[in-house]
């Protein structure tokens, strides 16, 4: 039988609608859809912002777009489990979960279908005090974590997890590179530490420097005083070059990587932050045997490997600020400044 809940009040969400901007995302009311077999109802606790969101906010993701469709915003969310379709056995009432940032690639390799199925693409997001979830799409957190910090998993840990350990499979003694101190370069920090890789982080920021040696990292460049960093990561290595890149600038950066990656190396490439298009000599992939590959986040499968890891070793992700639900317009401002240092998280509940 499914457990009926009566909801006090109804479901509020931001939307983005009539125009593209940050300005233009406005608070809706709606009463809460009904739940069928298999779903599970989730009250929101807390989101997280990735850069993803800015762009779609932006109307700069999908260039095909010309106008809002009405989308909530926002793939990454936690909460508590409150109400349950006929059917669900892999949750109870009062658990706590994150969504799955594509709610349909469970394990082994994403298809179209799958792709199709990332929150905030097709789907409404989770910037919303009440999201309906299909059980599948759902994963427990972490016993240790708040809400707050696992709302920051879905798609940023769990892109470095795929880059590094599951696509990577990064070993202890190698050196892993970062580009930056966002979301997803943290995380690759900490998971790249407590599998015993040396890290190397570059930045523009000698304070945000400064806060990644505190967590761990062993040598930092900051790329605004050092423009040639990919010779400065030649010299830390020994003429070398890195095990593993995570490459979140996109073209104007990958020809750099693919000098400061070892022979036979890996290039993780994630990002497109300083830009989309731009020249890439092929030779040196192919040269120095590397390997470039796309990461666009992770199956389940990824997701609960990455969470025995966390819950192991205590790990805690790094928020750089908490922003109120009433104040997610200031939280999107603030991923706009780039000021941060790993995760801008909203409290919903």
């Amino acid at each position: 039988m499914a457990q009926a809940v009566k909801l006090a009040q109804n479901v509020q969400a931001y939307r983005l609608v009539e125009k593209f901007g940050i300005d233009h995302l406005v608070v809706s009311e709606s009463k809460p859809e009904p739940i069928g077999h298999g779903q599970v109802r989730v009250k929101m606790h807390a989101a997280s912002l990735n850069y993803r969101d800015l762009m779609i906010v932006r109307g700069e993701y999908n260039p095909n777009l010309r106008q809002p469709t009405g989308l909530v915003p926002l793939s990454d969310g936690a909460g508590e489990v409150v109400e349950l379709g006929e059917g669900v056995t892999r949750f109870k009432v009062g658990d706590r979960v994150a969504g799955l940032f594509f709610q349909s690639w469970l394990a082994g390799e994403c298809d179209e279908q799958k792709s199709k199925s990332a929150l905030a693409g097709s789907i409404d997001g989770v910037l919303t005090t009440y999201k309906v979830f299909h059980e599948d799409g759902l994963i427990s957190l972490p016993a240790h974590l708040s809400y707050e910090e696992g709302a920051t998993l879905p798609c940023a840990a769990v892109t470095a997890w795929n880059a590094l350990i599951f696509s990577g499979g990064l070993r202890a003694g190698e050196t892993v590179l970062t580009q930056g101190t966002g979301g997803v370069s943290i995380f690759a920090l900490q998971f790249s530490k407590i599998t015993g890789a040396r890290v190397i982080v570059i930045s523009s920021s000698d304070e945000k420097l400064a806060r990644a040696e505190k967590l761990g990292a062993n040598d930092l460049i900051n790329y605004k005083k050092n423009p040639n960093w990919e010779i400065k990561v030649k010299e830390l290595t020994r003429g070398r070059g890195v095990d593993h890149i995570v490459e979140l600038g996109g073209a104007s950066t990958l020809t750099k990587s693919l000098q400061a990656i070892r022979l036979g190396g890996q290039i993780s490439l994630i990002g497109v932050l300083s830009g989309k298009s731009g020249e890439i000599n092929p030779v040196p992939i192919l040269m120095k045997n590397v390997c470039v590959q796309g990461i666009y986040v992770g199956s389940r499968e990824m997701f609960e490997g990455m969470n025995a890891a966390i819950s192991l070793h205590k790990l805690h992700p790094v928020i750089d600020r908490v922003f109120p639900f009433a104040e997610a317009k200031q939280a999107f401002s603030y991923m706009e400044s780039s000021s941060h240092l790993g995760k801008i998280v909203i409290k919903i509940a």
